[in-house]
């Protein structure tokens, strides 16, 4: 789902020529485009544990931030144990950071939940309005027409996507409606603890590790505070940690397997292989392939899932995806004047 955090969004990788049909810019794009469909998965896999396991949407939270950490604590030990270290200067910075994980991955698993894969996916790809108008307040970046163009676009598109045109219907999803908009805003705010990231130059997977780390502690606190004193309206979201252990049926071993593969596929190797074809293609690039999670949830919600969109939300998804185009042509033209620049004034 969307770009991994700790990612310069202003560093190009330049390609190596080398012969061989799978190097170079071929091998990014294809890495980038399996990264894609790998992290389309992860709204189905949450939508199947949601509604045909009835697993919580907090415990899911749980465990797959934890499992997470879990697979990645190993690796790192073994191929890079400086990156599984945590410093003094990181720990309040992560334990932020991973506060902003939970909440967001709680709506968002939530919002899977209320609005299907495809929608609450879509949902959260607005939140480029949303970063666009962060970076003008946190971080003084121009906000021009185009910038102001993006923001409208993302708006309607997300009105749209919502089915806002049924909005007076009696059974219009106003929860779902709240949840997922409130997901895309969550991902906005986790975005810029990225970018907080990259700026002081925290190694990628120690910052991965440690976000997903924290934010599993802050899931299991909740779930467990909810349970001690139940709240009305929430109590649906939590459950027993080990709910595919105890049910009727025992335990659930395909749910368990399910869970563990949405760590360690969609999430980790989703994200391993975004990373890797960096080393070939230039971000602005990467993350413009990357929005194809966007149309490989979609269809893959169609065909396992029965999930279909209507005219006014296939053309709200449109206008989405064509927000997102605009932001990253900016960025990418921003990058080349940079690069332009930087090299004028070289020796």
């Amino acid at each position: 789902m969307a770009m991994p955090a700790g990612l310069s969004p202003s560093v190009a990788r330049s390609s190596t020529v080398r012969s061989g049909f799978f190097t170079g810019k071929r091998q990014g794009y294809v890495l980038a485009i399996i990264s894609a469909m790998l992290l389309g998965f992860t709204g189905i896999i949450i939508r199947i544990l949601t509604v045909h396991y009835h697993l919580p949407t907090s415990v899911l939270a749980f465990w797959r931030a934890g499992l997470v950490a879990a697979v990645l604590l190993p690796i790192l030990l073994v191929v890079r144990p400086e990156w599984a270290k945590l410093r003094h200067d990181q720990a309040k910075f992560y334990l932020a950071y991973g506060l902003l994980l939970a909440v967001f991955n709680g709506l968002w698993t939530e919002s899977v939940a209320l609005n299907g894969a495809s929608i609450s996916t879509i949902l959260v790809y607005c939140s480029v309005g949303f970063t666009v108008f962060l970076g003008w307040i946190f971080y003084n970046e121009y906000m021009g027409w185009r910038e102001l163009i993006v923001i409208v676009i993302s708006l309607v598109g997300c009105f749209l996507v919502s089915d806002g045109l049924n909005i007076t219907a009696a059974n219009f999803n106003f929860i779902g409606l709240f949840i997922g908009l409130a997901s895309g805003v969550g991902y906005s705010f986790y975005t810029l603890a990225g970018r907080i990231a990259t700026d002081r130059r925290y190694p990628v997977w120690n910052t991965i590790l440690y976000v997903f780390g924290f934010s599993a502690i802050y899931q299991l606190i909740f779930n467990q505070l909810l349970l001690w004193f139940p709240i009305q309206g929430l109590q649906q979201m939590v459950g027993n940690l080990f709910f595919l252990s105890r049910g009727a049926e025992g335990i659930q071993w395909s749910g368990w397997w399910l869970l563990l593969i949405l760590a360690a596929g969609p999430t980790l190797l989703g994200f391993g292989l975004f990373n890797l074809s960096l080393k070939t293609l230039p971000l602005a690039v990467a993350s413009l392939i990357l929005t194809l999670e966007l149309i490989f949830t979609a269809v893959i919600a169609y065909f396992l899932l029965g999930e279909t969109l209507s005219a006014a939300q296939l053309l709200g998804s449109a206008l989405v995806l064509l927000g997102v185009l605009m932001l990253h042509r900016k960025e990418n033209v921003t990058n080349e004047i940079v690069a332009q620049n930087n090299a004028a004034i070289s020796p």
